[in-house]
């Protein structure tokens, strides 16, 4: 968000904890950053040790991700048709 701030340009902030993503509006945003949802997905993350991953779909995945936020890559910064996951932080100039 540092970056962010300092472009001087607007911005939405949009917590998914608080205002959870639907399956579609997930979708919406894999395709925007021109990966899978498996690609999206967070493996590492202490929920997904527990889960089966490497034989769910695509929309099982999506699914998942859904019920545990934990999962997906973060932040994802978006403008206009296109994302980008920006860790690391300066990925976000990709999009300036």
């Amino acid at each position: 968000m540092a970056i962010l701030n300092e472009s001087g340009r607007e911005y939405e902030s949009v917590n998914y904890y608080e205002t959870p993503l639907t399956a579609d509006e997930l979708r919406e945003l894999i395709q925007k950053l021109g990966l899978s949802p498996r690609n999206v997905l967070r493996e590492d993350e202490l929920a997904a040790r527990h889960l089966k991953l490497d034989s769910m779909s695509d929309d099982a995945l999506i699914q998942t991700m859904i019920d545990n936020p934990d999962l997906m890559q973060r932040p994802i910064v978006v403008r206009g048709n296109r994302a980008k996951i920006c860790r690391p932080p300066e990925n976000v100039r990709e999009l300036l």
